[in-house]
């Protein structure tokens, strides 16, 4: 079976807001949770260790995840919110401490690769003996900032890098460095381009999910290391209920002539505009989610730039996922989709993971 590299998952935020233990099976999560208002606000967990084992799931891209306050509101349940940029920081480092504790107290489960020698030994021993009944792997995290506007100053990332980051995506809401989803009408800012150059000392990835269309431009073209899109689709195939949320064709080429790899979301929200949970599940499949897979490959005319961004339990989960899938471990059936449209194994093989893999061996000290 062909490993995967999931190159987006809130697992910090999940487990410090939700309590959520990824240690689990999903069954035994959402045993527990049934009824409770963790389900009302995030649905049905896709996630859990077995499932990561089932699936081939080798490696995530773990977020380091936070709310500006003002996107929160009265929402007392998440306690992961900042309203100042001292309480950010602290928030960062704390799941940071997070993923370096539960890799510390779990080694046979979960794995924290700082070093491109680390992610390579420890794929390799997943390609050796894959996960089966009798054979399982600790799942590798890889951590990775998602939405900087907490940072205290940019040259906060030094401390950062020396703590084990090395993936940043500038943006989640918009307006202090450039224009995001909830804040569209920005483009980049003095302090944003300062952003860049000090990630780019310090050979930080770029990732441009959640910018809008024109900051997403400026990043590409100012920026002179690895570019990523973490977790986003096709807005060509969407047309309508977007917003800034995904790619444009515009935006798309510039990030493949720049090398990048995109990853797509199995996300029903963000593969049929409007749908709801309560909707008909069979209005969306993951044939559906191969469509965007194959709009881009078709564009760059080879399948080395696209991959799995899931953001499973990412303010979503069950039911609101292709009709295919229960929880992760039901991903790799994308493969049958994509066989039937001609892909080869080779070409199933680079976008569960040789293509993240690339990314990751040029991301990692």
């Amino acid at each position: 079976m062909t490993l995967i590299i999931d190159s987006h998952q809130d697992l910090a935020y999940n487990a410090l807001t939700f309590n959520r233990d990824y240690r689990r099976s999903t069954a035994e999560t959402r045993r527990l949770e049934a009824g409770s208002p963790t389900v009302q606000i995030t649905q049905e967990t896709t996630l859990g260790w077995p499932e990561y084992q089932r699936a081939q799931v080798a490696v995530i891209v773990a977020t380091l995840f936070i709310m500006p306050q003002k996107y929160v509101g009265d929402h007392t349940w998440d306690t992961e919110a900042y309203a100042t940029t001292q309480q950010a920081d602290r928030l960062y480092r704390k799941q940071m401490d997070f993923y370096r504790r539960l890799s510390d107290e779990n080694p046979d489960q979960f794995r924290l690769l700082t070093s491109r020698a680390a992610l390579q030994a420890h794929l390799a021993e997943w390609e050796a003996a894959p996960a089966s009944e009798t054979v399982s792997h600790p799942v590798g995290l890889v951590m990775s900032l998602e939405g900087a506007e907490g940072l205290p100053h940019p040259r906060t990332l030094e401390e950062y890098a020396e703590l084990g980051l090395h993936l940043l995506g500038p943006v989640w809401s918009g307006m202090r460095f450039c224009g995001g989803s909830y804040e569209p009408q920005g483009s980049f800012t003095a302090e944003g381009y300062e952003l860049l150059d000090v990630m780019a000392a310090l050979n930080f990835t770029l990732d441009v999910a959640h910018m809008n269309a024109k900051s997403a431009l400026q990043a590409v073209d100012r920026y002179p290391g690895t570019v990523i899109c973490s977790h986003a689709n096709a807005r060509a195939l969407l047309r309508e209920g977007t917003g800034e949320r995904h790619l444009t064709d515009e935006t798309l080429r510039a990030l493949l002539e720049r090398g990048a790899v995109i990853g797509v979301m199995p996300f029903n929200g963000f593969l049929l505009p409007g749908w709801k949970p309560g909707d008909d599940r069979s209005l969306v499949t993951l044939d559906t989610l191969a469509a965007h897979i194959d709009h881009i490959c078709q564009m760059v005319g080879n399948t080395q730039h696209v991959g799995i961004g899931s953001d499973f339990d990412g303010g979503f989960g069950f039911p609101a996922i292709p009709q295919e899938l229960n929880t992760i471990a039901d991903l790799p059936l994308l493969g049958d989709n994509l066989r039937k449209r001609g892909y080869s194994e080779s070409d199933i093989a680079a976008i569960f993971s040789g293509n993240w893999r690339r990314i990751l061996e040029r991301s990692l000290p």
